[in-house]
């Protein structure tokens, strides 16, 4: 990563406690599905695919974007061949965070089963990096 940029740098043992907190929040994600509190279920897969981009980025560049999120994306593309299969997922997912966390307006089903499926996706992909699967539920 270059100079200036708003990065951390992080270890393996970070990389793979991001990949923990991806799969919490993506259970999380699930089960406010299932409850049909769509706004929690985007919420936390918003957070399940950051957490998950993290854990990549950390993994293959040891470090995080720190920076606005609507650029982490482009962080997690210089992550290998896991980042560039990453960024499509967690630029789905971006775009969501403020209207599930501060926009009070319905959120469709649909919506919120979109999100689940790229906040999954990332987290697979992220788990691979650790020799581990993503509990399916």
């Amino acid at each position: 990563m270059s100079r200036g940029q708003p990065t951390k740098a992080v270890g393996p043992t970070e990389a793979r406690a991001y990949h923990g907190v991806a799969a919490e929040f993506l259970h999380a994600a699930r089960e406010s599905l299932v409850a049909s509190n769509y706004h929690a279920a985007v919420s936390n897969a918003v957070h399940a695919g950051i957490a998950a981009a993290d854990a990549i980025a950390a993994f293959r560049t040891g470090a995080i974007w720190q920076g606005a999120h609507d650029q982490g994306a482009r962080h997690l593309e210089q992550a290998g061949t896991e980042g560039r299969q990453g960024s499509p997922h967690l630029r789905r997912l971006l775009p969501l965070k403020n209207q599930a966390e501060y926009d009070p307006a319905p959120i469709p089903k649909r919506k919120a089963e979109g999100a689940l499926r790229a906040a999954q996706q990332l987290v697979t992909i992220a788990g691979k990096l650790f020799g581990s699967e993503t509990p399916s539920e």
